[in-house]
């Protein structure tokens, strides 16, 4: 088994480990908080939750059946490998709820532990799930499309304002503005948790060193050997007294800061120094820019571009057989 297959394997296998143990987070948080205490917190989940108040169908199987049609226009709008991890999560959300329901006590005492750890639950088990880059489709797959077209808005900010809609239809179906609230309750934490999960661990964003030392050589030298990080030397002009000079610019992640801070403070600890937050950082080390993946229209395009070129390929054979 070489090296690329091994690690294929691991990658699927961290995708099923993290998906089976988010999905885990999360029933725990429906069956033992938000559902026996008629709280709808959005999404699919919250259709099925309000269904199950209405008909007594399961949960599992509802959020199962609504996700059908989603998946269907995600394979044409996303492509087939992003749907495919969220087809996985899907199965694995709808089973955990199902089958956990039967032994996850229902909690019904304080309204506000009941929202706290509802929407750590959730928040929890939906950033485990979204950080290996799959939904649990419903309207974290709505939002994730959205944010395609809506970059500057952040998936946990999205998802609040889709799941508003369901809410106020809760208020409704339960006949209590109470429970709408708790849900507004429950999705704020469970959102701010996402966004934290994804943004804090997302190797696509990070800091910015900017540098200017007298020894920018021996600070770039070792950031490159000890820290396998790139370096670029920018050059400079000082504003009073005019001297043209270099300064350094680095972009790390998160984890990675106090380990640079370290190199420039112990090479000159007279350095001047900026860290600025990077919203995003795309390239070599970081999040690649290119995507692999390939939506149904684009599969479908190359059909179209392949079945085009064979009657020139044929006509241009004919007439090199006749000369």
């Amino acid at each position: 088994m070489n090296a690329k297959v091994r690690h294929s394997a691991k990658e699927v296998m961290l995708d099923f480990i993290f998906m089976l143990v988010g999905s885990i987070i999360y029933s725990v948080g429906i069956n033992g908080f938000t559902a026996p205490n008629n709280i709808a917190p959005g999404g699919v989940t919250g259709v099925a939750t309000m269904l199950n108040y209405l008909l007594d169908t399961p949960i599992g199987t509802v959020v199962f059946l609504i996700n059908i049609p989603i998946i269907a226009w995600a394979v044409i709008e996303i492509g087939y490998k992003l749907v495919a991890k969220t087809m996985l999560a899907i199965v694995l959300n709808s089973v955990a709820i199902d089958m956990l329901a039967a032994f996850v006590p229902a909690y019904h005492g304080d309204a506000l532990i009941i929202t706290l750890i509802g929407g750590v639950c959730e928040g929890v088990g939906l950033g485990l799930v979204f950080v290996r880059g799959a939904t649990t489709g419903g309207t974290d797959m709505i939002a994730r499309l959205l944010n395609r077209r809506l970059r500057h808005l952040s998936m946990g900010k999205l998802m609040l304002a889709v799941d508003g809609c369901i809410i106020l239809i809760s208020a409704f179906v339960f006949q209590s503005m109470e429970s709408a609230v708790y849900a507004c309750i429950v999705v704020f934490v469970s959102t701010n948790i996402i966004d934290a999960i994804l943004y804090g661990v997302d190797s696509g964003n990070g800091k910015m060193f900017f540098v200017i030392s007298q020894k920018n050589e021996e600070i770039a030298e070792k950031i490159l050997y000890e820290m396998d990080r790139g370096v670029t030397f920018l050059k400079s002009r000082g504003g009073y007294m005019k001297r043209e000079g270099e300064m350094l610019l680095c972009a790390v992640r998160r984890f990675e800061v106090f380990r640079i801070s370290e190199i420039i403070r112990k090479t000159d600890p007279d350095a001047f120094v900026i860290v600025g937050d990077a919203g995003e950082i795309t390239g070599e080390g970081f999040k690649s820019s290119r995507s692999d993946d390939r939506t149904l229209k684009d599969i479908l395009r190359n059909i179209r571009r392949i079945d085009d070129s064979k009657p020139e390929n044929t006509t241009d054979k004919e007439k090199a057989d006749g000369e």
